[in-house]
């Protein structure tokens, strides 16, 4: 409200857009909790594995490091593959499908080769009870595959909502925050639980 000549004088607030998308916001929140989620996690995985006299534990399986790189790669196409659908949007909403289809089927294959590569872990002896390695790996990855399957779960609907043409930026922003963790935290695991 402002004075003008002894009468008070009315200013109407002007509708802006938010700097930041209210799910986007929530997002971005989510993601900084599960951050240290994983924090909390790697620190305990390095104290228990720098205080191990002998590491990884006797009798149990290596980790197939080779094979889990390819499967990474996978994983940061997927998120090089949203990159792109993002871009279109603006332009073509329908030219963003396909690229968010191929990313969602390489997110796909990541969770699903990881379910490949826990059974043949599993029946080479790594479980949950073999050692502090099979405890903290399928913890670690578990935790991680949970978020990628719950990512996946949010990017579908947003597919959907492109398939019915009523996505809006700020959706698909949203779904895209999660995805880039997912995608972003992957790197750090591997090079970390996998060495």
């Amino acid at each position: 409200m402002t004075r003008s000549h002894g009468r008070i004088r009315v200013v109407a607030e002007s509708q802006r857009e938010p700097l930041i998308p209210n799910g986007v916001l929530g997002m971005l929140i989510f993601v900084m909790t599960e951050i240290m989620l994983f924090a909390g996690l790697i620190s305990a995985f390095t104290i228990v594995r720098s205080a191990a006299p002998i590491w990884p534990p006797p009798n149990q399986p290596r980790l197939p490091v080779e094979e889990t790189a390819l499967n990474t790669a996978a994983l940061l196409l997927s998120g090089i593959l949203l990159f792109v659908a993002r871009r279109r949007i603006g332009r073509d909403p329908s030219g963003a499908r396909l690229p968010l289809l191929a990313s969602m089927a390489l997110g796909a294959f990541f969770v699903a080769f990881q379910g490949v590569e826990w059974v043949a872990l599993i029946s080479e002896g790594l479980t949950l009870t073999s050692s502090t390695l099979g405890s903290f790996f399928y913890l670690i990855v578990g935790m991680h595959a949970l978020h990628a399957v719950a990512a996946l779960c949010v990017l579908g609907y947003a597919w959907l909502r492109i398939q019915r043409g009523w996505l809006a930026h700020r959706h698909l922003a949203t779904a895209e925050v999660l995805w880039y963790f997912v995608v972003g935290i992957w790197p750090v695991l591997y090079f970390v639980v996998y060495r």
